[in-house]
């Protein structure tokens, strides 16, 4: 039956169902009498639900709370062990993969390096990703003793630009990574064709930025902020804008903002790049070119890790000139990037994540925030706050596996059911060929 507005009697059965499921999610355990006034439904709506959602192991009981003169009231909660999703980090030193409950606890997680040997696109091999992602999935899923068939999805997070197809057109999510060698490649479709999941196990494939800050609006520094930017500096730099705090995020080619006519290179082949200045593998260089010795032999978070101590020890000891000063014009290039995001978003919070920064902002946003503020307008700018990212280097991972819980929500619960699937292009066999080994 449709209604005069056009929704049908599935569809608000559908949005009442994800309304009691998100209030539980992220506000419960609650009661069935608080929740009619947190969803704006009748008791008697709360009730068909939460017995429909009990019935199919979504919800439980999760014990009692008194109330005024009467029985006690039973409390609800999402049953963590109802679903279980996969997220999946493609970064820049390794592939992350980690399996978690309904409620996003950690169940297993496995690691597979990037050739430390590699340089530039040859460490992003399509085949060798695929396989990696392959095989962490089989791992969890072996460690953890899960069987795919409880899989609601699996979130797998990456440097570049995510192209999706329309809705309801076959075909799955294409990648475009400048950066890394990636040209329209169909990773959806590869992986797909490489892992062995039931069809209707869905893919989920976003920007790595973007799922760091689904993560921090769900569950980290962000929970409470109206709007927020959270940007990820690792080898590379990006953002993601959100002005939902329970909605998809925009991911933002925030990296590849100029910042220096005529600058430096950067690894999109462009010049000027904020990215060439304040991604991971460009400190190490400039930190070189300045005279400085990273340690021989060290990977890139261990030869930041050994700059940033250089610069401002923790032993009190004399700093490194040379480490002090690319850091510190660093801190100036990074406060007008940001100033662009306060000026054009005028964002709540501006929050820092991914592995460089982590490491490298307890020691220096204090001077970023400083050159943020004098560089952007004066009214956004006293309206916005700098912080810290708080789910470390996990985010990715947590909001990669976001994506597919997030779509699990929005049907009411229901598991998805398989598309269609095209032929991959020609180029693709050899990827088959070399992760059916």
């Amino acid at each position: 039956m449709t209604r005069p507005n056009g929704r049908t009697v599935r569809d608000l059965r559908r949005e009442n169902r994800t309304a009691v499921l998100r209030r539980l999610y992220f506000d419960g355990p609650m009661s069935r009498f608080s929740l009619g006034p947190a969803t704006g439904l009748s008791s008697g709506s709360v009730s068909n639900v939460v017995a429909e959602l009990v019935a199919e192991g979504l919800v439980e009981e999760a014990g009692s709370v008194d109330s005024a003169g009467g029985r006690p009231r039973i409390l609800l909660r999402v049953a963590p062990a109802s679903g279980r999703m996969i997220g999946v980090d493609v970064g820049e030193t390794r592939v992350r993969v980690e399996l978690f409950d309904l409620t996003l606890t950690e169940l297993a997680r496995a690691e597979r390096p990037l050739s430390p040997s590699a340089r530039g696109h040859e460490r992003y091999e399509v085949g060798v990703v695929v396989e990696h992602i392959r095989d962490g999935i089989a791992e969890v899923l072996r460690t953890a003793e899960v069987p795919a068939e409880a899989l609601l999805g699996v979130g797998v997070g990456v440097p570049g630009i995510v192209e999706h197809p329309a809705e309801g057109a076959a075909g799955g999510a294409v990648v475009h990574g400048q950066t890394i060698g990636w040209d329209a490649v169909p990773l959806e479709r590869l992986l797909r064709e490489a892992v062995d999941l039931p069809p209707r196990v869905p893919f989920r494939i976003d920007n790595g930025a973007r799922t760091l800050g689904q993560a921090e609006m769900w569950f980290g520094a962000g929970r409470g902020a109206a709007s927020a930017v959270v940007v990820l500096f690792g080898s590379g730099v990006g953002a993601c804008v959100t002005t939902d705090p329970l909605g998809p995020g925009r991911a933002l080619e925030w990296g590849h903002l100029k910042v220096r006519v005529r600058g430096r290179r950067c690894r999109c082949g462009a010049q000027g790049c904020l990215e060439a200045y304040a991604g991971a593998a460009a400190l190490l260089e400039r930190w070189r070119e300045a005279g400085g010795e990273p340690p021989a032999g060290a990977g890139e978070e261990a030869a930041l890790a050994a700059m940033a101590e250089a610069a401002r020890p923790t032993d009190g000891g004399a700093p490194d000139p040379a480490a002090l000063a690319v850091l510190e014009e660093t801190a100036e290039y990074l406060g007008a990037g940001f100033a662009d995001l306060v000026n054009l978003f005028q964002p709540e919070r501006i929050l820092v994540g991914g592995w460089a920064g982590l490491l490298l902002g307890p020691r220096f946003l204090a001077d970023v925030e400083e050159h943020t503020r004098a560089y952007a307008l004066a009214y956004p700018a006293a309206r916005v706050t700098l912080g810290m990212g708080t789910l470390g280097p996990d985010a990715v991972t947590v909001g990669a596996a976001i994506l597919p819980l997030a779509d699990f929500f929005a049907r009411g619960g229901r598991r998805e059911e398989p598309g269609p699937v095209e032929e991959a292009p020609a180029w693709a066999e050899t990827v088959r060929e070399r992760t059916a080994r």
